[in-house]
């Protein structure tokens, strides 16, 4: 059994692998976090684009949670997150548009990487691209199909894929306020207006493709941008003067995890692993990310004081 003194890895650095390194931090527990990509933030992805930040994955996130509540408020007073609009359009090919009633939904002015980063604070992250299981203790904060590469997961949950086109006009006008659900469409899914979101008022719409569609272009995503935009311009009647196209081949799980987190012990290690799929009891979200880290972190810290 291991004897608590090597470093934990944590590999991915989303909200997930976010919220176990704080855990650990505080805990006192040595660890060590790897993200192979080139930003922290995984799934709340932000780049900057034609000289601002998008939101290419996730498009908001919500509070159930009563511990996140307390994080969120903390993001809240720095000013890098703010009630959005518990109000979304729904369109539909055929009908008028019309308006669905929900939580209250959260944006950033920053990006949703702003609040990985800040959760993060002065914690280093190696990147690394992880092929196979390192030694001692590991954490796996990552989507099923990504850690079953490295070793087998408990009853993996399946994911469906998205490509999320940006789309920059030189004005917009929509059926629709702050975003909308786009139902039995063959190419749209979700449309946001980033500058609501955003709260700076630019004209860029950011739209999130079916998984079917992404899987018919998930080899070649540049390819899907034309039937895109045209899905688009025959919603809002106008055409952009700029795109970007991002792949997202583990977008959404299709189902979820009856824990948050999933644990398989070895001789001389433990394995975790967490992500928002280990959301029991809803569909995954940001907080269902971050409560799952954290009790993956918890767990970390009470196997280790044993």
């Amino acid at each position: 059994m291991s004897t608590g003194s090597e470093p934990v890895t944590i590999v991915g650095a989303g909200i997930a692998g976010a919220a176990c390194a704080v855990v650990l931090r505080d805990a006192d527990i040595p660890f060590r976090l790897v993200e192979r990509g080139r930003s922290v933030g995984g799934r709340m992805a932000s780049p900057e684009l034609h000289g601002r930040r998008v939101d290419i994955g996730a498009g908001y996130f919500t509070v159930r949670d009563r511990a996140f509540t307390d994080v969120v408020g903390r993001w809240e007073d720095a000013g890098l997150a703010r009630r959005w609009t518990d109000t979304f359009g729904v369109l539909s090919p055929g009908n008028s548009p019309t308006s669905s009633t929900g939580p209250m939904r959260w944006a950033t002015p920053g990006g949703l990487r702003s609040l990985v980063r800040e959760l993060l604070g002065d914690i280093g992250v190696d990147s690394e691209e992880i092929t196979t299981v390192p030694d001692g203790d590991v954490v796996l904060a990552m989507p099923d199909p990504q850690a079953n590469r490295l070793t087998p997961v408990p009853d993996p949950v399946g994911y469906d894929p998205v490509l999320t086109v940006v789309l920059g006009f030189d004005s917009l006008t929509l059926p629709f306020e702050n975003a909308a659900f786009v139902n039995d469409h063959p190419v749209l899914e979700f449309l946001a207006d980033d500058g609501a979101r955003r709260g700076d008022g630019a004209s860029v719409l950011v739209a999130h493709t079916t998984a079917s569609l992404a899987r018919e272009y998930l080899d070649h995503p540049d390819d899907a941008v034309a039937p895109v935009i045209d899905a688009v311009t025959e919603v809002i009647g106008s055409t952009p003067s700029w795109t970007h196209v991002h792949r997202w081949t583990f977008a959404k799980p299709v189902s979820a995890h009856a824990s948050t987190f999933g644990c398989v012990q070895n001789r001389s290690s433990t394995l975790y692993f967490a992500g928002d799929q280990w959301s029991p009891g809803g569909p995954p979200r940001i907080e269902s990310a971050w409560r799952s880290g954290s009790d993956a972190g918890r767990a970390v810290v009470d196997r280790r004081r044993r």
